[in-house]
């Protein structure tokens, strides 16, 4: 019993630290488009962290003066720019000494070496700020194709379906179909299905693009249900309308008889799928964003970084499929979050400098880093806030 015990407890913690390595090594990703853009770009960059706290290494490069160091706390990373809390602007460089002079005068070293982040133009800004998000996406969309490559794209497959005397076989789905398309579209994820049946009705007719067998066939099926679903998560509706099976699980409820298998396609079929399927990762976040302001979706739906911690874990040990495709998943959801209007991320100081850029002229700093400072004090209570729900939800 010790050695079973000891076995699990060793999985759970492997577990954990794979789902900490994946978020680890996202915000790490997106930290290093913020240092590509910037480098390239020439801003003064101080350091480069991986993690947060005391350092454990730090080593600083000889040619830019970028501190590059590993800190003790694998929860995050920073890319931390000169000047990015400062007013800007050149008055500073004009007290360096009269060696500044003999090449020109302080503009001149301004303009020729790297400058600290307010020193440099909105539109420079800009495209740094938005790099880390990118390379968030670049990253995940690397991850899909080595999925899609390696294992194919997983799509449901109906493995019992409910005999009934009013629907017949022929306008119904079959054991054994594995769905690619509803009414027109592409099937990804169970939304794909939702949005592709809302607002019909039972006795309404939509054509399904299902692999049966080894052929891939187009087949009318009649709904067995009403079809409105007021948010995201109401899959069941989707296979009750479809009629799918269902099986008495080992505690002695019944689940929906409906699981997934991976279907490979062609060389380009995979480029164009896993194109797509990131474009729909990004459009479903979108989707739950706007079912919790629309009070579609309740906030207990959500989770914070201990929720996201646990559902991580529990796929990435499922195998290096599922390990690949939350990675993906995490990333694509970083690029768009952090590209948010929201205070404190990304896409609210894209917000400044656009203001700054029209205008020419920049909201005073100081008002700038309160309200990104209240904004991650609201983030962090948001996310510790529906942790707590969840918890309580348990």
């Amino acid at each position: 019993m010790s050695v079973i015990l000891a076995a699990n407890v060793g999985k759970i913690i492997l577990s954990v630290l794979l789902a900490i390595l994946v978020l680890l090594a996202m915000i790490c990703v997106h930290e290093f488009g913020h240092f590509i853009a910037g480098r390239i770009l020439k801003f003064k960059i101080n350091e480069f962290a991986v993690g947060f706290g005391p350092a454990i290494f730090k080593r600083k490069g000889k040619k830019h003066g970028t501190v590059f160091s590993v800190r003790c706390f694998p929860l995050g990373g920073y890319c931390a720019f000169d000047g990015e809390n400062d007013d800007g602007g050149e008055k500073k460089f004009a007290d360096n000494g009269s060696a500044l002079t003999k090449i020109g005068g302080a503009k001149a070293l301004y303009e020729e070496n790297e400058k600290p982040f307010n020193s440099q133009k909105p539109w420079k800004r800009i495209i740094v700020l938005v790099s880390g998000a990118l390379m968030n996406y670049l990253f995940a969309l690397f991850l899909i194709l080595i999925s899609y490559a390696a294992f194919g794209q997983a799509c449901y497959k109906i493995n019992a379906v409910e005999p009934s005397e009013i629907y017949s076989a022929e306008y119904s789905l079959a054991e054994g179909d594995v769905i690619l398309g509803a009414n027109g579209k592409q099937v990804y994820f169970a939304t794909d299905i939702i949005s592709a049946l809302n607002g019909k009705g039972e006795g309404d007719t939509v054509v399904f693009s299902v692999l049966r067998g080894d052929k891939r066939q187009d087949v009318k099926v009649i709904l067995r249900a009403d079809c409105n679903f007021e948010n995201s998560t109401q899959i069941s509706r989707v296979w009750r309308a479809l009629g799918a099976g269902t099986y008495e699980g080992e505690d002695g409820n019944l689940y929906w008889n409906v699981n997934s298998e991976n279907v490979r396609f062609g060389f380009f079929d995979t480029i164009g799928r896993s194109f797509a399927y990131s474009f729909k990762t990004a459009g479903a976040i979108f989707k739950v964003l706007g079912e919790l302001f629309t009070g579609n979706l309740a906030i207990t739906n959500m989770g914070g970084p201990v929720t996201t911690i646990k559902v991580t874990s529990e796929l990435a040990s499922q195998g290096l499929q599922s390990f690949l495709q939350v990675a993906a998943y995490i990333g694509v959801n970083l690029a768009v979050f952090n590209l948010l209007p929201i205070p404190a991320l990304d896409g609210s100081k894209v917000i400044f400098c656009l203001i700054e850029w029209i205008f020419k002229k920049p909201v005073p700093r100081k008002v700038e880093a309160a309200i990104h400072a209240a904004g991650f004090f609201l983030i962090i209570g948001f996310a510790v806030l529906v942790d707590i729900l969840q918890f309580a939800r348990c």
